[in-house]
């Protein structure tokens, strides 16, 4: 394998300025920022991912640690980059980016965030090179997230896979899944190379109805973050995200309400999903000690952010 050291380029300014004395201080004490991950490209079903990523870049400012040389790891032929034409000339390119980022959540806590393009190409080079930079900032938590298409209905609480390199880390949490092989992304692939070197490390998957899998669905981005919230006590503004969460239960339930196929497809899930919550001995299959807000219950959390954003 090539140098790691090679691909990525570390703004030493920028992180003295966030980080300080603790970069590189104590290596063998992870006792820095957490490090969120969110790679565009693998599976996304709702874009749970990339709305909860967008919403996160976009309530707190970043200040861009490292960037790797994304031109090394593209397969441009196969993801090809959008560009705008307007009448006669190239007006702008959507340039692909590979980065990590320092940011400050709503109480003042600086977390890292890494975000952009999956790579195409050198997946383990990408990845020590992520491990030495969590070694570095003495990372405590390494945490992705995204969804994936599932047989359950938009009516009922959204459930999630928790996935971790020790089991403590997902012990509140039910596991849907057996034994199981997937097409690999990087993101799985650091996860387990963080564990396998000893770094805590866990991810959250948000089974997103699998007719609404190609959409934007919001109330899946809101769970995901609430997760990321609970697990590593960093407050990411998620009612900020209340009202495209309602609009968008109510988009559902007027086009289901509209399709006599869709609406039977959204019953039989239901009653498959009541069955197999009874037989858990249970009302949903969530873990009851966070359970997922309504409709409504997003609309109050909304009213209550926008009267903290008057306050202030």
């Amino acid at each position: 394998m090539l140098d790691p050291q090679g691909i990525v380029t570390v703004d030493e300014a920028a992180v003295a300025a966030t980080l300080g004395a603790r970069a590189g201080a104590d290596q063998g004490a992870a006792t820095g920022p957490v490090l969120l991950h969110s790679l565009q490209g693998f599976m996304d079903a709702g874009s749970t991912a990339e709305i909860a990523t967008e919403h996160v870049v976009g309530q707190f400012t970043a200040t861009r640690l490292a960037t790797f040389d994304i031109d090394q790891l593209l397969d441009y032929r196969s993801k090809r980059p959008p560009m705008t034409f307007e009448t006669d000339r190239w007006a702008g390119y959507d340039e692909p980016f590979l980065v990590i980022d320092h940011l400050l959540d709503a109480e003042g806590t600086g977390f890292l965030l890494l975000h952009g393009s999956e790579p195409d190409l050198q997946w383990e080079r990408v990845v020590a090179a992520v491990r030495g930079l969590v070694d570095r900032f003495a990372v405590s938590l390494t945490v992705g997230f995204h969804g994936i298409p599932m047989g359950v209905p938009h009516t009922r609480p959204l459930t999630l896979t928790a996935h971790a390199t020790r089991v403590g880390l997902t012990e509140d949490y039910t596991s849907f899944l057996g034994s199981v092989k997937v097409p690999g992304s990087l993101s799985a692939l650091l996860e387990y190379r963080l564990g396998a070197a000893g770094h805590d490390a866990l991810g959250f998957v948000v089974h997103v109805p699998h007719y609404l899998a190609q959409s934007q669905y919001t109330p899946a981005a809101v769970v995901a973050l609430q997760q990321v919230e609970r697990a590593t006590g960093l407050d990411l503004r998620t009612a900020g995200l209340a009202a495209a969460a309602a609009d968008a239960t109510i988009e559902v339930e007027k086009q289901v309400a509209e399709s006599g196929e869709v609406l039977a497809v959204v019953r039989a899930l239901e009653e498959q999903y009541d069955r197999f919550a009874s037989r858990l001995g249970r009302r949903n299959l969530v873990a009851e000690v966070t359970p997922i807000p309504t409709a409504d219950e997003l609309g109050a959390e909304f009213e209550r952010y926008l009267a903290q954003q008057d306050e202030q």
